[in-house]
């Protein structure tokens, strides 16, 4: 096989990993119930499945592109998918919530290289020129997956089990094994030295504040131990500020916070994103427990979300182009906040023709979030900056869907308390919805900071990818 059509596979591989982790990440929500009553577990104790998942590929993220340049691309995108495949096999063979827990890690563990590795892939062997097409080509499983995802796993949890919801990864993974080893290139870089201290002291961060809220979910630790460990957590987020000052060369420098708009979409990123962060995990749990509908149906459910997600990219360009990002973002975060505390409205009685454009304005404007925000974090980076700046913003997206599901079971958990009549479930997700619709909403008063002129230009980097 030549070189060129060495890299004309190259985006089609890259392409089927982003696929399995998008799949991933949507198939498994809709089958939670049913997963919880195969184990013996409540519904309302799930969330450490997604929790798990996205808090791995949190900390991992950053050492991804170190095991590129020092091991190369083909062999740790190989690697990625083996992990990923048999991180899905423990999970199907799972007999408890604890295994899976661990089964999910090792799903991570996986998903956490699959497109940053990928996508350094393509930018160290596609010309230039053609840079902008293969990576939009790249992405577009990524808006597949959350449109297939739900439905898929309603479907086979009715048809079959929900073990299929993680069988269905292998064979693809299967195929994907192939053509890595065959086609893409062991592209090296220079590694130089990991900032082991450093990813020690922000990884541990994560954990311990990921912990304290998921133990306040699961009601699994004591309102004095969960405090605890956030406080722990936070002491560790400021010991790796005081270290990075002084590093030669840390994680994740300082400088990149003197670039204004970055230090605003940054903040803004992780505070936005606690609010519509639980959206997908609560849901499908809200249509199966309190409205009654069976997983298939809420799954089909989710496609309208899907869709308004697929239609905001037609006109966010110029949306942003004549307003500006300090509007756009500052009036559309008060939109997705009141967008979600409106669910508070729906009842048995809502028809489902209502549910299906609720569903679908609120997938529009929570789309039109992810990409101002994404792409105002990183517009103004330089070369330099730019892969660090991206590396970051990936990992605060990922930690705060951990965070954000986090806090949705802790607030569902406290206004359930316990109490599983079908009355009392819609009551508490009613409430649940109202106060992740507030957090959100806070969000403004950091996009309110932004430079009112500001418009949009064409990014120096990537955007990192909308989850």
């Amino acid at each position: 096989m030549t070189q060129n059509q060495r890299f004309g596979v190259l985006p089609w591989i890259v392409a089927v990993g982003f696929f399995m982790q998008a799949l991933d990440m949507t198939i498994l929500n809709t089958a939670l119930p049913t997963m919880a009553q195969s184990l013996g577990e409540s519904p309302l104790r799930m969330q450490s499945l997604v929790v798990s998942y996205a808090l791995t590929v949190a900390l991992l993220i950053p050492a991804s592109g170190w095991l590129a340049d020092r091991f190369g691309t083909r062999r740790v995108f190989f690697a990625a998918i083996v992990l990923f495949s048999f991180g899905s096999l423990l999970c199907a063979i799972s007999s408890s919530l604890n295994m899976l827990i661990l089964s999910r890690i090792i799903q991570g563990m996986g998903g956490a290289l699959l497109l940053p590795v990928g996508r350094l892939a393509i930018l160290r062997s596609v010309p230039r020129d053609q840079l902008l097409q293969v990576l939009s080509f790249v992405v577009i499983p990524g808006l597949v997956g959350p449109l297939l995802g739900p439905t898929l796993g309603g479907w086979l949890v009715e048809v079959a089990s929900w073990h299929w919801v993680f069988l269905i990864n292998i064979p693809v993974g299967i195929i994907g094994c192939i053509a890595t080893w065959r086609y893409m290139p062991n592209l090296k870089g220079d590694a130089g030295k990991f900032d082991l201290q450093g990813f020690a002291l922000i990884g541990g961060a994560m954990v311990l504040v990921s912990l304290a809220l998921q133990g306040l979910g699961e009601k699994s630790l004591s309102l004095a131990v969960a405090m605890l460990l956030l406080v722990a957590g936070l002491a560790l987020f400021g010991a790796y500020w005081l270290y990075a000052a002084r590093a030669p060369r840390p994680l994740f420098g300082l400088n990149l916070f003197r670039i204004h708009s970055f230090s605003v979409g940054i903040i803004g990123n992780l505070f936005a994103r606690l609010g519509s962060g639980g959206m997908p995990y609560l849901l499908p749990l809200f249509l199966q427990l309190a409205l009654g509908f069976s997983p298939l149906h809420a799954g089909m459910l989710m496609i309208p979300t899907a869709l308004g997600a697929m239609t905001s990219k037609v006109f966010v360009n110029r949306l942003v182009k004549h307003f500006g990002y300090q509007r756009v973002l500052v009036v559309n975060t008060l939109i997705v906040g009141m967008l979600i505390a409106s669910y508070a409205l729906i009842g048995k009685d809502t028809p489902i023709w209502w549910l299906c454009i609720q569903f679908f304005v609120f997938g529009m404007f929570n789309s039109i979030q992810f990409s101002a925000m994404n792409t105002v974090t990183l517009k103004d980076l330089g070369d330099n900056a730019a892969s660090s700046g991206n590396s970051l913003l990936s990992v605060m997206m990922q930690l705060s869907v951990s965070l954000g599901v986090a806090m949705a079971a802790a607030l569902l958990a406290a206004f359930t308390e316990g109490r599983l009549q079908q009355a009392t479930v819609i009551d508490a997700f009613h409430s649940t919805y109202v106060c992740i619709g507030l957090i959100g909403m806070v969000a403004a008063s950091i996009f309110f900071q932004l430079d009112g002129n500001s418009r949009i230009g064409e990014p120096r980097s990537p955007p990192a990818d909308e989850t």
